[in-house]
């Protein structure tokens, strides 16, 4: 079943039914954003398309109630009432309109069945005949009457539930009535030990400290001088990304809370001069971080959590920027938090349209040291956890020069990948993403990779060829036939 198409379904049918949307344009933004993360779900599935095109339509349905965006710390607490009563919805209005129409509720029955009894024999009547004349209603029939009663009960019957609660929340939409307003964070803040002489302090401390970590950075990472003796680029990288990541946040903290705008600190020459080149040398050490985290994807391998890292440390630069910029033009608190909120959610529906474990199978294929190139070993363990998204990978990897192990093991994983694909393709959980990737292999295999089989999970430790001949079902290698001298010497002149 493709959801996507669902969704946007599920997005035409509310717009049509509740009018306010489309004539507020904040609405209609928002239901555009939930519609891209539709088609994302239609893409390629997954949980974060799926979380960003209820998040978008919420926030659609719930605008014409407050004609303005506002602030995102109020939509979040927006949205999470609204999911939380999404699932109590529908009972709460059945159970209002039960209450409202209690007593003229039986007389209307009274007076309803017997009108109803005529059309109901009528349409059986009509649609069993419908049945025997037309083969494909008689299909539809035989498949709703071979459905069991635990299948029916345990799969079906949740999963319309889920969908007519979700449905109902967008249609029949309430406002959280009280709400935490957002912290102003200007003027003013009375702290114990922060005054403008030791914040001015603390900054030429914290500068001091920071250039000399940016200068080890330059100097080791970018190789303008050795690195001490015993210690390899990949342990100087990898031990230093994250710390420092925390480090840069700790500063942007340090910046919200001491040096408020508005405040008698902040409005100091020197303080606003040391915050800018104590805000740029962050976002030099998070540059030196991904730096890195490059450095130990060379050493070791790239992965879903490393790209991720990466990006994180993308928003955490921004995130440091914007916050320089809110002190030097004295903007609010909400504007501060919107844009990090808008660009986080910008990079999330991007994220949406990329399967980060293909990027990362890919990367790693390519630079494989088995294959000539400048990586680490091929992680064939990794490769065997990303499951499907790998699956284009390794049908490259067969066709390039590497040794047999290798080669047996991209055959085995690609088949068992295609197999599954294949399944799901045929079943309910197709996509398009998923059609492009068989469709990828085929070309590039042709004729070996039409008749898929699943070899089950196998140790990904193994490099026997010959326990990886087996489990392909292979033949093992006829033997070249050896050179046998001559009998006989030829004869002397």
């Amino acid at each position: 079943m493709a959801v996507g198409p669902l969704q946007l379904l599920l997005l035409a049918v509310a717009a049509a039914a509740r009018p306010a949307i489309a004539h507020s344009g904040p609405a209609r933004l928002c239901f555009g954003l939930a519609a891209i993360a539709a088609l994302a779900m239609f893409i390629d599935p997954g949980f974060l398309a799926w979380s960003l095109f209820w998040v978008f339509a919420g926030m659609g349905t719930l605008m014409p109630a407050t004609a303005r965006f506002g602030d995102a710390w109020g939509w979040c607490q927006q949205l999470i009432w609204h999911a939380l009563r999404a699932g109590f919805a529908p009972w709460l209005d059945a159970r209002r309109l039960l209450r409202v129409k209690r007593r003229s509720s039986r007389g209307h029955m009274r007076r309803a069945l017997p009108q109803l009894v005529l059309p109901a024999i009528g349409s059986c009547v009509i649609l069993g005949l419908f049945a025997k004349a037309n083969p494909v209603i008689e299909h539809w029939f035989d498949s709703l009457l071979s459905l069991s009663l635990p299948e029916l009960w345990i799969v079906r019957l949740p999963i319309a539930a889920i969908w007519f609660t979700m449905a109902w929340s967008l249609l029949r939409p309430r406002l959280c009535r009280h709400v935490l307003g957002t912290f102003d964070g200007r003027g003013d803040l009375a702290l114990p030990g922060v005054t403008p002489a030791s914040v001015q302090l603390s900054l030429i401390a914290f500068n001091a400290l920071f250039a000399l970590q940016n200068a080890m950075d330059l100097l080791w990472l970018w190789g303008i001088a050795p690195l001490p003796k015993g210690m390899t680029l990949a342990e100087y990288a990898h031990r230093g990304a994250y710390p420092l990541i925390v480090t840069a946040l700790l500063a942007a903290g340090f910046v919200l809370v001491a040096l408020r705008p508005g405040s008698k600190t902040a409005s100091m020459p020197l303080v606003r001069r040391l915050v800018v080149v104590w805000i740029m040398q962050n976002v030099l050490l998070v540059a030196n971080a991904a730096l890195r985290t490059l450095d130990y994807i060379a050493a070791y391998s790239l992965t879903e959590l490393r790209i991720a890292a990466l990006l994180w440390m993308g928003l955490v630069a921004l995130g440091l920027l914007l916050v320089m910029w809110r002190l030097l033009r004295d903007k609010s608190a909400s504007w501060l938090i919107n844009r990090n909120a808008a660009a986080a959610l910008a990079l999330l529906m991007s994220c949406s349209f990329v399967d980060l474990d293909a990027v990362s199978a890919r990367y790693n294929v390519a630079h494989a040291r088995e294959l000539g190139g400048s990586g680490a070993a091929l992680d064939i363990c990794h490769l065997q956890g990303m499951g499907v998204s790998a699956i284009t990978a390794l049908a490259r990897l067969e066709q390039r020069p590497a040794p047999e192990a290798i080669h047996l093991w991209a055959r085995l994983l690609r088949e068992n990948a295609q197999a599954e694909l294949t399944r799901d393709l045929a079943e309910y959980r197709w996509s398009v993403l998923g059609a492009l990737r068989l469709a990828e292999v085929r070309a590039v295999l042709r004729k070996d990779a039409l008749n898929p089989a699943d070899h089950g999970w196998i140790d990904c430790t193994h490099r026997d060829p010959g326990e990886l001949r087996a489990a392909l079902g292979l033949e093992p290698p006829v033997p070249a036939p050896a050179f046998a001298p001559a009998l006989t010497r030829p004869a002397k002149p």
